[in-house]
């Protein structure tokens, strides 16, 4: 069976951790797709949040190299302090280039990359979070097709990301942390 979608990316800010954990814990483990997280994260602290996403994971979860490959059934996590852009061929790219909306890596660069590549076999996700990173590169999957998930705002530890996003577009849905784990794992 051929599947419809291609990949799942996730962006999210403050409060974001526990809802990417309680995604990645109930997530089916035989799921189908590659998973590219973006969370905003101290850019001076290299480790602890991968372990700390591996704990409760059904999918193993890695920072990718630079020009690594995007490969199925697994969980991406942007490294600290870097951007992390999905180039034409099906790689990664890792760029340190200046920060976009306060935020290295920058939810935008990862989503709208993400979206001229994957077009409208991609699922994009955006979850809590305090600023506006993450709307434009919605509204960049929704222009070509592809399938919005926003997290609902009042199940929001803080609600502006969500809000910013439902400013700029129409979401295919907007779910609580346990609708977007339903609706994801209808796909595997």
């Amino acid at each position: 069976m051929k599947l419809k979608y291609k990949a799942v990316v996730i962006g999210g800010s403050a409060g974001s951790f526990s809802v990417v954990s309680k995604i990645l814990s109930k997530i089916d483990p035989k799921f189908p797709l590659p998973i590219i997280l973006c969370l905003h994260r101290l850019k001076h602290v290299r480790s602890g949040l991968v372990e700390g996403i591996n704990l409760k994971s059904n999918l193993s979860v890695v920072e990718p190299n630079d020009k690594e490959k995007i490969v199925a059934g697994k969980v991406y996590l942007a490294p600290s302090n870097y951007h992390l852009f999905i180039e034409f061929d099906g790689s990664f790219s890792l760029s340190t280039e200046e920060p976009l909306n306060h935020s290295r890596p920058s939810i935008d660069h990862t989503l709208s990359s993400s979206s001229y590549f994957f077009r409208e076999k991609m699922i994009g996700v955006l979850l809590t979070g305090a600023n506006k990173d993450g709307a434009k590169g919605m509204k960049d999957i929704a222009d070509k097709k592809g399938i919005t998930l926003v997290q609902d705002p009042d199940t929001c530890d803080v609600d502006t990301m969500p809000k910013m996003a439902l400013r700029m577009m129409t979401p295919t849905k907007v779910l609580s942390p346990d609708g977007i784990i339903d609706y994801l794992n209808q796909l595997a």
